[in-house]
């Protein structure tokens, strides 16, 4: 599930690609403190893959994790993980 960082130089924001390369899912979503954990749903490629793309502020880490029909699942290559009371579980890190 790697992702990929494109950090734009005409404002402080980096184009992130999420890719989660789960082909029996049905559906994947991303969320995190990015985009106040609402649900951005990833769009599934012919290869059976799910992609999507976000521009997201720069200078900040954030707590995120992926929803694989409806099952909470961190990414696996991730910057880090950090213990999430709320969650009761650990939340992948994205540091841009």
């Amino acid at each position: 599930m790697p992702i990929t960082k494109q950090f734009l130089k005409s404002k402080p924001e980096c184009k992130v690609t999420f890719t989660v390369l789960d082909t029996d899912a049905n559906a994947v979503a991303v969320a995190g403190d990015f985009n106040d954990w609402e649900k951005t749903e990833l769009k599934k490629l012919k290869n059976g893959s799910f992609k999507g793309q976000l521009n997201i502020p720069v200078d900040a880490t954030y707590e995120f994790r992926y929803s694989v029909d409806g099952e909470w699942v961190n990414e696996p290559e991730a910057d880090g993980y950090k213990f999430n009371d709320f969650a009761g579980a650990e939340n992948s890190l994205l540091t841009l």
